[in-house]
Order: structure tokens, then C-alpha cells, then sequence
């Protein structure tokens, strides 16, 4: 009998309660004592209503990255007891809580269970979905029977206005430069917020709403895109990227190195049309047509961009359209790699899901331009 894996349990886990928009600077705080001149220009394009950050108005933390992976584990079991026979732990996330040991050494540790397996994937928000084919692939290799992927973020405290403040001040006298941040910087402390997802995948299916994973495929178009989004770099003229580590401990702290980054004249450029390009690819080279789809989740980072897919996917003719599309970004903000099983736990959550429909997960990552794409069956 040909081996499967299936999506049994979808957890989701959001740190403290909501934060509304005029809220955000309580907790971020104001860069140089200023409010931000570009917030409510990103918000507006952005569509965000409310996010949760794993911090309080004092910039203290209430969570770590591994905590509140954690948390989105244990929810994917009854009273939040792991069972002995879970034998790998796959994580995926772009804000580790440090740069060794990794991320899933230190989830884990949180997790205090067993000696198991455990992997960790490293990158933007395609992490999620590289964490779950490690453990779809182990299933179907017989390697493991019972597993568990769990992509988190905690941006909010590398968005706190102290990591800006010394660029601020280095070039508030400066009268050749404004002393504001430049908006690749600034508007990522508006687009980000913190949360964790978890899904259990096991060689059979069982519980209340099963998910047969037909397939995960991704690419990257690196080979041929140049970097968009970074964090400890500074990206040259020449498209080089910077690393931190060819900074003065003085120029990383006034050039604010160490914050994440985005050229959005590159975002703009390419995300949508190669995004695209990679779900034909996939769906044809998997011999599925779009009309047997039934729910679509695209993890976007904005409603303008919820916009600009829908348009390219319905320029194109791919029965692909918002129509059939869910998304909660409004509602818990944008949540890097968690966001697409954050949005799978409310769908199922929330719609009337029945026994074969089609569930398509697409997450981009704006990186150096990967994508990914997974395709649920509900038996």
C-alpha cells in the first residue's frame, strides 16, 4: 500500500491581546521621540487592522521565538501533553531567538519531553513550509511515523525604536542627511508582528478534520533575482549584501545593521509576476487544474498585494481568484512563516470544510525570491 501523510491537528498560538494600529508606538516606540512620517501611509496600503506582539508597552518581553513555538505545539494536543511516540520536531522561522544552538534545539528544550529527531530551517517565511516537507518526506519514507512542524516569529523586539535611535542620532545634526529613517527601514516596524503555527502530520489520517498532503513543492528564482529582503547587512550599490560581520561594532549600531530591511522597488518588480509563474509551474507539472481547487490561503504581506495577485492570476486566466480565497492578515497581522498554518487553523476553524475538498497554501518569500506551494485534500 502506498504510503501518504496527513495533517491530523493545525494549531495556532498569538502572544498577549490585540494591538490596534494607533497603538503600536506604545509598544515599538517612536524613533527619536517622533512619530513615524511613513506609519500611516504603510498601514493604509497594508490593510492591517490588528497584530500581537510578545512584548509589553515597556519593550520587556513576555515571550521567546522558542516560547511561543511551544505554546503552538503543546495546542496541538489534547490537555498539551506531548505523546511519547512523537519522534520529530521540524521549525521554521526567521527570527531565531539567537544564532546558535538552533532554533528547534531551543523549542525543544521548551518542550522537555524525550530525546527525538529535530530540524531546523533556516530563511524567511518559505521556513514553514520547508519545515513541513522535512517532515511529509520522513513519513512518507517510513522514517518516521508521527511528527510535528512548527513555524514561529517574534519580530517585535528587533523593531523597538532603542535599534534606531543611534542612526537617528548620528545623522540628526548631520545637515546633508535626514535624520529619519530611510523606507525600507521604517516601514518594516508597520508590517510586522509575532505568532506561532503548528501542524501534527502523522502515516494516517484521524481526528475531527483530516488533511491528506497531496504534494509540497517549491523554487527559488535566486539564480536569477537579486536579494530583497535582508537583515544584518547592508545592501550595496552593486547588489552585493554587507554582512554584519565587515561592520565596526560603531558603524552596526549607527547603521543600524542589524534591523531587517526590504527594497521594495524590487518587491514590487518581481513578487507577483514569478509568484505566478510558480504556481502554473507546479500546478501543471502535478496535473491539477484550478477549477478542482476549493480554498486558496496566499500568505501576502499586504492587502495591496492581495490585490496585485488576484489581478495577475485573473490576467491569466488560472480559476485561481479571490473568490476562493481566505486570509486573516487583517486580523492578526502579518506573522512571517507562522502565518500560513495561523491561517489554515482559523479556516478550519471557521468554514464548513467537507470530505474532499481541495485546500491550495501558497507562501512567497521576498528573500532573494522563493515560493511554495502545498496541496490539502480533506478526507
Amino acid at each position: 500500500m502506498e504510503k501518504a501523510a496527513y495533517i491530523n491537528s493545525v494549531s495556532a498560538y498569538l502572544p498577549n491581546s490585540p494591538i490596534a494600529n494607533e497603538d503600536m508606538e506604545d509598544y515599538i516606540g517612536k524613533i527619536g521621540g517622533n512619530p513615524s512620517r511613513v506609519r500611516s501611509i504603510v498601514l493604509r496600503q497594508n490593510g492591517i487592522k490588528t497584530r500581537y506582539y510578545g512584548l509589553d508597552k515597556n519593550q520587556s518581553l513576555t515571550h521567546s521565538n522558542a516560547e511561543l513555538a511551544k505554546e503552538a505545539v503543546c495546542g496541538l494536543f489534547e490537555n498539551g501533553s506531548i505523546p511519547d511516540d512523537l519522534t520529530l520536531l521540524a521549525c521554521g522561522t526567521s527570527t531565531p531567538d539567537q544564532l546558535l544552538p538552533s532554533h528547534a534545539s531551543m523549542v525543544h528544550g521548551e518542550l522537555a519531553n524525550y530525546p527525538m529527531e529535530i530540524f531546523s530551517s533556516a530563511g524567511v517565511c518559505l521556513t514553514s513550509l520547508q519545515a513541513l516537507k522535512i517532515c511529509y518526506s520522513n513519513i512518507l519514507a517510513g522514517l518516521h511515523k508521527k511528527a510535528v512542524c512548527v513555524a514561529s516569529e517574534l519580530t517585535s523586539p528587533a523593531l523597538v525604536s532603542k535599534f534606531y535611535d543611534p542612526e537617528y542620532e548620528a545623522t540628526h545634526d548631520n545637515p546633508d542627511k535626514d535624520p529619519y529613517m530611510a523606507f525600507e527601514k521604517d516601514f518594516m516596524r508597520f508590517m510586522l508582528s509575532d505568532g506561532a503555527g503548528a501542524v501534527l502530520v502523522q502515516d494516517h489520517p484521524e481526528g475531527i478534520c483530516p488533511l491528506k498532503i497531496e504534494w509540497v513543492d517549491m523554487t527559488s528564482y535566486a539564480n536569477e533575482l537579486p536579494t530583497c529582503m535582508f537583515m544584518a547587512a547592508e545592501l550595496q550599490e552593486n547588489g552585493r549584501l554587507k554582512s554584519w560581520k565587515e561592520f565596526s561594532p560603531d558603524e552596526i549600531k549607527e547603521r543600524a545593521v542589524l534591523v531587517g530591511k526590504q527594497d521594495i522597488r524590487q518587491l514590487k518588480k518581481y513578487i507577483i509576476k514569478y509568484w505566478v509563474d510558480h504556481i502554473e509551474t507546479v500546478l501543471a507539472k502535478h496535473h491539477v487544474k484550478a477549477e478542482e481547487i476549493d480554498y486558496v490561503i496566499p500568505h501576502v504581506s499586504s492587502m495591496f498585494f492581495y490585490e496585485k495577485l488576484n489581478d495577475e492570476i485573473a490576467a491569466r486566466n488560472i480559476a485561481l481568484t479571490k473568490e476562493k480565497w481566505f486570509t486573516n492578515l487583517t486580523s492578526v497581522g502579518n506573522i512571517g512563516s507562522a502565518a500560513i498554518y495561523v491561517g489554515l487553523e482559523e479556516l478550519i476553524r471557521t468554514k464548513e470544510i467537507k470530505r474532499g475538498n481541495k485546500i491550495l497554501l501558497l507562501v512567497p518569500e521576498s528573500g532573494r525570491f522563493s515560493y511554495g506551494t502545498v496541496l490539502l485534500t480533506v478526507e
